[in-house]
């Protein structure tokens, strides 16, 4: 998938990194699909287990850079509030409605110690 985002990025000119296009096309055959195949299951997997070695890249590119990150740090700073802010209220939003449509008890509606 990564491979024909990047071709139709390239192909149709789009302004948006073909790996991120490649991501979305993956996710709509995924939900087209109903299911994740076991392959794609197994290796996104043992890729989730080692999820924070993924970012060391990531966090030392910033550090190369740490120059204008100190430049620009207001930017930065915003950019980084913005994201997890987004972050947590998709996931809070996305726990909410898992817990509705297996049934279970919103934690909002309830419970012993009325959390």
């Amino acid at each position: 998938m990564q491979l024909l985002g990047e071709g139709l990025v390239f192909w149709l000119g789009l302004p948006m990194p073909g790996p991120l296009l490649g991501m979305l096309l993956l996710a709509l055959w995924l939900v087209w699909r109903g299911a994740v195949p076991e392959g794609l299951r197994q290796a996104s997997g043992g890729l989730l287990q080692h999820l924070m070695l993924l970012f060391i890249p990531a966090v030392t590119g910033v550090m190369m850079h740490f120059g204008r990150v100190a430049h620009e740090w207001l930017p930065f700073l915003a950019a980084c509030l913005g994201g997890a802010a987004v972050t947590l209220l998709v996931t809070a939003y996305t726990f909410r409605w898992m817990l509705r449509r297996s049934g279970g008890e919103s934690p909002d509606h309830g419970g012993e110690d009325g959390l």
